[in-house]
């Protein structure tokens, strides 16, 4: 944001006259009003009983309001739905309609003979026309649609993985609004029902076209001043001179921090700084869903009393997932699923449509146990959720944070409070317990993320990028312990990660995805020596060229061709991967001689360290590989006087290449 010490003269001017001409009118209040007798013209009974009056129709109006105007602002931010738009126009039109237009539209809606006046006059005896009730009616009318706006703009400033994580730890949505979203959302709630109740508190217009001007009944402070200025223009200047100071009394205590986008701001918690602190199974192409059993997933039957899970507990993971991402899975109790793949390939889809959370995939059948749980809510599935950078609660302390899922499983506080202080402190955050989300580093808020996660007892655990925002040294840390966390987890977890050392150091098996489609399902080591998937093998530090085996080589669909040494060797027409290390591949100043097969020129694009070594990136001509990443020591690129842009000639030995069929 570019902000200016001095503004230019041709706005500057402008601007002041704006400040004056909405200042002078006011300032004509303060300059007319009677000083002296100020006091005794506000104490008049009858400035008194407008005053109860404004004020209890003002409140009752709020609180319409807020029964109404909260659940519509979180539709409205929360909910896709056709005519929203529509829905959007109507709520703003009481602000931008004439005031005696509001009057006459409520008399027409709610009226003897309005659409549904006559329905409550006939049937239940209420008229609300030339009442108290109908001047609450009509100052509901015209302030909740600055609630609703407020809010809904607080809301939609919102992150729903909040909402939803708070759903992953077995809080329903009555629940996760209250105890989540109203906290979050906190400030711009006050500064909407603020706002509200200083427009009730000021309406004038559609109350005394509805509901007359009654004295006691619904003369309020604005009809008052109406009055006033017929008798006793001093009288009026007195009684706006309070609805003006009540009026800016609000806006100097909102103080400008919970309107608009500050309330989104403070809603958001700030990024927590990061610090160095700190079993096989099958995959299989989706197929036939089996019936359900209609079990439900009930957290906490599992754990002894120190929050350890019993010996017997044991949750195998059967799924079939269909939409975006398309697979099924079975997977025993106690194994850790790594679920790698490049970006947009239906990794965290996965994740959420387990959950239930998504509708661009759908888990048709999701067993936990034996019990089929994929027609229930995300709230009663049993699943934990880690997403990337934790979701912690702001307003919750780090014990209340790892408390929650069991007190929305119905444990006792005092007793929900011991169980997470001993997660908290099994995993090294303990002496953090009262500590906010935003006074923890990066590695303690994943600590304590997972925390929470563990405690909630999940049947599954599903870990979104967990150590991507740590640096190196609270990476490692916080590995150390999630590995030694997962070693003792009865069910099973998937952890999306795109580093290969997590996928290696956590993961019994790796699942590999693109495109949401199954490539490859194995052991770390066996996806390490045969990557499937060229996105894999470069993850892994290799280079790899998709291609068809032809005449004991390897033709590239760029014209490349690679000849090979595998045996037993595909068979021709087959489709497959050759892989080659880094450190497999030799670059020359001229042509080689020799035993070398594989040889061609091609151009540094680029070089980068790797530890003690380089790694340099070739781009190949025609008839060549595209590209092929090399590793040589530094004495090596200076005798060959690497640099981007230098010609260089590759050569790779057949022996080396390993093709992997797909």
């Amino acid at each position: 944001m570019i902000r200016v010490r001095r503004a230019p003269v041709p706005l500057a001017l402008p601007a002041l006259l704006a400040v004056l001409f909405l200042l002078l009118p006011l300032a004509g209040v303060l300059a007319h009003a009677p000083w002296g007798s100020l006091a005794e013209r506000l104490t008049t009974p009858a400035v008194r009983e407008a005053l109860g009056l404004s004020l209890t129709v003002s409140v009752w109006a709020l609180a319409l309001s807020l029964l109404l105007g909260v659940p519509l602002a979180w539709v409205l931010a929360r909910v896709d739905f056709r005519g929203k738009a529509l829905v959007r126009v109507v709520v703003m039109l009481p602000m931008v309609l004439p005031p005696t237009v509001a009057g006459v539209a409520l008399l027409q809606g709610f009226g003897r003979r309005g659409l549904l006046g006559g329905v409550l006059s006939d049937w239940f005896g209420v008229s609300l026309p030339f009442s108290t009730a109908g001047a609450v009616v009509a100052a509901a009318f015209v302030a909740m649609p600055f609630l609703v706006i407020s809010l809904e703009g607080a809301l939609a400033g919102l992150d729903p993985r909040y909402e939803e994580t708070a759903a992953s730890l077995g809080a329903g949505p009555l629940r996760a609004f209250l105890t989540v979203t109203v906290p979050m959302v906190g400030p711009g709630l006050v500064a909407g029902a603020a706002l509200c109740w200083a427009r009730a508190l000021g309406e004038f217009g559609a109350t005394i076209t509805f509901a007359g001007n009654l004295p006691g009944t619904t003369q309020t402070l604005p009809l008052q001043v109406y009055l006033l200025l017929q008798n006793d223009p001093d009288g009026a200047v007195a009684v706006s001179l309070l609805l003006l100071v009540t009026a800016a009394a609000v806006l100097v205590a909102l103080r400008g921090r919970w309107l608009g986008h500050a309330a989104v701001r403070e809603a958001r918690p700030a990024a927590a700084p990061v610090t160095g602190e700190e079993r096989d199974g099958t995959v299989r192409d989706a197929g036939a869903a089996e019936e359900p059993d209609g079990g439900v997933a009930k957290a906490g039957t599992a754990d002894g009393p120190d929050g350890a899970y019993a010996a017997e507990a044991a949750w195998p993971l059967s799924a079939e997932v269909r939409g975006a991402t398309a697979l099924a899975l079975d997977v025993p109790a106690g194994t850790t699923v790594a679920v790698v793949g490049p970006n947009g390939a239906g990794k965290s889809t996965l994740l959420r449509a387990l959950l239930g959370l998504t509708p661009r995939a759908t888990a048709t059948t999701l067993r936990l146990d034996g019990r089929e749980l994929a027609g229930l809510p995300p709230h009663r599935r049993g699943i934990a959720w880690v997403p990337q950078d934790g979701a912690l609660f702001p307003h919750l302390s780090a014990l209340a944070n790892t408390a929650y899922g069991l007190r929305a499983q119905g444990v006792p506080r005092a007793r929900a409070r011991v169980e997470a202080r001993r997660r908290l402190e099994r995993l090294g955050v303990g002496h953090l317990a009262h500590r906010k989300p935003g006074q923890l580093s990066g590695g303690q808020a994943q600590r304590v993320a997972l925390a929470r996660a563990l405690a909630a007892r999940p049947r599954l655990l599903l870990l979104d990028e967990p150590l991507a925002a740590l640096d190196q040294t609270t990476r490692a840390r916080v590995r150390h312990a999630l590995r030694q966390h997962l070693a003792g987890f009865p069910g099973v977890c998937l952890i999306v990660t795109h580093d290969p050392v997590e996928a290696v150091s956590l993961a019994d098996r790796v699942l590999v995805l693109e495109e949401g489609r199954l490539v490859q399902y194995a052991e770390p080591a066996e996806v390490a020596r045969h990557p499937r998937s060229p996105w894999v093998a470069r993850m892994l530090g290799r280079n790899a060229w998709p291609g068809t085996v032809r005449d004991g080589g390897l033709d590239t669909p760029d014209g490349a061709r690679l000849v090979t040494a595998a045996e037993p060797a595909p068979a021709d027409g087959t489709a497959a991967l050759a892989v080659v290390a880094p450190e497999a591949v030799s670059l020359h100043a001229a042509r080689p001689s020799g035993s070398p097969r594989n040889v061609w020129r091609g151009t540094v694009r680029e070089l980068t360290a790797h530890g003690a070594r380089l790694r340099v990136l070739v781009t190949g001509g025609p008839g060549a590989p595209s590209d092929v990443v090399a590793e040589v020591t530094p004495a090596a690129a200076a005798e060959l006087r690497l640099a981007e842009g230098a010609g260089v000639w590759v050569s790779v030995k057949a022996t080396e290449i390993t093709v992997v069929p797909l």
